[in-house]
């Protein structure tokens, strides 16, 4: 499918929230005090990006069992008319971020895309995502 076009604007991350016990932050806020991270963001950043790293073999092996793409996967209007007229569907399977362009119709979404599973995130029209929610596993 298409690569990114340099307009379109996604977020470079999402936002998570997790809950903590007190005795896990108040370490967390003694670290940061104490200079080794600039903000408990920071800290937990790092700590989830050490996680992934250390875990980094079984990430590759599934991604490659299920047939992910990993990373960033835009979908276009015109990528989607292609599809259609060739009688094709996408089952869409990503690791990272999916984006359906805006101005791809809900009539388009439906005509062309059989399935979408996504690890990370979504990005598309709310009447698209509404209409595709079926087919969102």
């Amino acid at each position: 499918m298409s690569k990114p076009e340099s307009k379109l604007k996604i977020a470079e991350s999402e936002k998570i929230t997790i809950n903590l016990g007190p005795i896990d932050l108040g370490q967390i806020d003694l670290l940061v005090q104490e200079g080794f991270y600039s903000n408990r963001t920071d800290l937990i950043r790092t700590a989830i990006r050490n996680q992934l790293n250390t875990h980094a073999d079984v990430v590759r092996q599934t991604v490659a069992r299920k047939s992910l793409v990993l990373g960033l996967q835009h979908y276009s209007r015109e990528d989607l008319e292609t599809l259609q007229a060739a009688g094709q569907r996408l089952q869409i399977q990503v690791l990272g971020l999916a984006s359906i362009a805006n101005d791809v119709s809900v009539e388009l979404a439906l005509a062309t895309i059989e399935s979408i599973f996504v690890l990370g995130a979504l990005h598309a029209s709310a009447v698209v995502k509404a209409a595709l929610a079926g087919r969102i596993h």
